[in-house]
């Protein structure tokens, strides 16, 4: 068969090896079921472009912090704030 062929999902479940055996020799072949395609096997190596995600996974553009009117803390700071929030800190046990 040509480059790119669909085989049903029936048919990738009972003859495997056939399947696969295609694939060995260079054929991309999409997997269908109901015959909407659901997959691609592809030899091993072959360049693939990037994932087809079906939500948006880019950025999403300028946020807009609002101001809460709070102090400015460094780095330090915020460090000093969250140590130990949520855990034992140290010279502490529990119970």
């Amino acid at each position: 068969m040509s480059d790119g062929a669909e085989v049903p999902l029936r048919e990738l479940n009972q003859q495997t090896s056939r399947v696969l055996a295609r694939v060995a020799a260079g054929e991309t072949v999409t997997i269908t079921k109901d015959g909407v395609p659901i997959g691609d096997i592809v030899v091993r190596g072959t360049p693939m472009g990037p994932p087809g995600y079906p939500f948006r996974t880019g950025p999403m553009g300028e946020v807009d912090i609002p101001d809460l009117s709070g102090p400015v803390l460094d780095d330090d700071e915020i460090e000093a704030t969250l140590r130990g929030m949520g855990g034992v800190t140290a010279g502490e046990t529990d119970g």
